[in-house]
């Protein structure tokens, strides 16, 4: 049996890279760890098996060290925006479907000589980030107390998603690489990013994280988009407070102020301070979490630093010891976040008149074949067979 001679520093950079224990992977890879010493080397064909369950292109593993892949954004889940470490390949492949996306569509909209979009880049650091987050009520047309009007904070995610849809901004929601469920995105990795450009910006956000946290995420990288080209990055919130620099605590502002206005807090603040659990209450009524409420109320000082800091306390400790649902649904229905309606049908009548090729339309949305040709029938889009 031939087997292959690699520095076994790659073996150990592929798993950790795709975020994987040995435990992991011990069941189709009895003698990893033996592959990771350098004590054994895998065979041509296990290395090919390795590879594809750890997502790195095979020829990495050939490379007399491991690679510095680098992030292609900005990322703003540390410090001064300085990457400090590897990303996961889900992470990347999921920024790079999104950057061909956003590169057909700017294409795409130049060719039809369609206007620049004039909120992308009208804010600045200097201005008052609650009145960024005001404006952004005002392009969404979101009146006072719209949130409270809708039943489920699903209804709400996807409310917000259509309104910001419908300036032009392709917003993606999406737990999951494309359609495949075997390769799950990571909430403590990151939970969105925002492509910032005059002609095709884009939001995605982290679909595995919860719907209340989806509806902060949206509102935050929709203020990155107010930014402009300084706010395009990466986000993660692995906190209450945001770690990322001016950047993100200017968009964590923007955010609140967005979803929670501060008049209409302080109002609302009387009926329910008496009660049990007033961030709960008011959690629903805004559909949000109930922490940036918590952290809403405290800084408006409608709540001393303690009672909200012994809630958030007591409510992670509660989050943590519950299991999130896992995805589900209709697959044709799920299309309409993962990939959106409104570009989905742009790709498939230029697919239909020729302007693109089908594997172009079918790397752009992440389906292929008969389910391209199904979801452009639930879109009235009749495809030639």
């Amino acid at each position: 049996m031939n087997r292959v001679a690699i520095n076994p520093q790659l073996m150990r950079w592929a798993r950790q890279r795709a975020q994987l224990a040995i435990d992991d992977l011990a069941g189709r890879f009895p003698k990893l760890a033996a592959w990771e010493q350098g004590g054994v080397s895998p065979t041509f064909k296990q290395l090919e098996s390795f590879a594809k369950a750890t997502s790195v292109p095979f020829g990495y593993l050939f490379l007399p060290e491991p690679p510095q892949i680098p992030m292609p954004i900005s990322d703003f889940r540390t410090l001064g925006n300085e990457y400090a470490g590897s990303v996961s390949p889900n992470l990347l492949d999921t920024i790079y479907a999104m950057q061909r996306r956003q590169a057909w569509l700017r294409e795409t909209r130049m060719e039809c000589e369609a206007e620049s979009l004039a909120f992308v880049g009208s804010a600045r650091l200097s201005d008052d980030p609650a009145a960024i987050g005001r404006e952004m009520r005002r392009f969404l047309g979101f009146e006072g107390g719209w949130a409270n009007r809708v039943h489920t904070w699903q209804e709400a995610v996807s409310a917000l998603r259509s309104a910001i849809e419908s300036l032009d901004v392709l917003a993606v929601i999406n737990g999951v690489v494309g359609n495949n469920t075997h390769r799950k995105l990571n909430v403590e990795e990151f939970r969105g990013f925002a492509l910032c450009d005059d002609y095709a910006p884009l939001i995605f956000v982290n679909g595995a994280d919860t719907k209340s946290a989806q509806m902060f995420t949206l509102a935050h990288e929709l203020a990155h988009l107010w930014l402009g080209s300084q706010g395009s990055g990466l986000s993660g919130f692995p906190d209450i407070f945001p770690d990322g620099g001016e950047i993100e605590a200017f968009c964590d502002k923007a955010a609140a102020e967005f979803l929670v206005p501060k008049a209409e807090l302080r109002a609302s603040w009387p009926e329910v301070q008496r009660e049990a659990a007033p961030f709960e209450t008011l959690a629903r009524r805004f559909k949000v979490s109930p922490i940036v409420i918590g952290r809403r109320a405290m800084d408006l000082r409608l709540v001393d630093r303690n009672s909200f800091f012994d809630f958030y306390a007591e409510y992670t400790r509660q989050e943590r010891r519950q299991k999130k649902p896992t995805g589900g649904g209709d697959f044709y229905n799920n299309q309409n976040a993962r990939v959106g309606s409104v570009f989905a049908v742009q790709v498939m009548h230029a697919a239909k008149e020729g302007r693109i090729g089908f594997r172009q339309a079918y790397d752009l949305t992440g389906l292929n074949g008969s389910t391209f040709r199904k979801y452009a029938q639930r879109l009235g889009v009749d495809l030639p067979q």
